[in-house]
């Protein structure tokens, strides 16, 4: 097996958010723009107290979340009208192309979530829906 000593370990400190198709606040973390990621994004989101994201799908891959803080209702599939309550500890899987939209439960507490996706860009893959 031959090593690339080229390559390097890349940190990545996020200060700032950014504005997302969804309308939630990410701190962007691992990404093709700030690590060179050829396969796989991760970040962390933030879904203010009694706040929710625009109902999307992503399309052709799939989501993996782990709800750091708070309680959240997640509405998925068609028309949305499925749901269960997500707590702070749980992993949740998300396949792609499945309609989601997570309702933060606190009116007081922000949601955090670290959210990590089987694709480097994946602001460009994000698709509203409109049950």
């Amino acid at each position: 097996m031959s090593l690339d000593l080229k390559k390097k370990v890349v940190t990545v400190r996020s200060h700032e958010t950014i504005a997302t198709k969804q309308n939630l606040p990410y701190y962007v973390g691992i990404s093709t723009a700030t690590a060179g990621s050829i396969g796989l994004s991760m970040n962390l989101v933030v879904i203010p107290p009694s706040g929710s994201p625009k109902a999307h799908y992503h399309k052709d891959f799939e989501t993996a979340i782990y709800l750091l803080r708070g309680r959240v209702e997640t509405q998925f599939g068609e028309n949305l009208k499925e749901s269960v309550i997500h707590e702070a500890g749980d992993f949740i899987f998300i396949p792609p192309g499945v309609p989601h939209k997570p309702v933060n439960l606190s009116d007081t507490e922000p949601a955090l979530a670290i959210v990590s996706r089987n694709d480097p860009n994946e602001h460009e893959n994000v698709v509203s829906y409109n049950p």
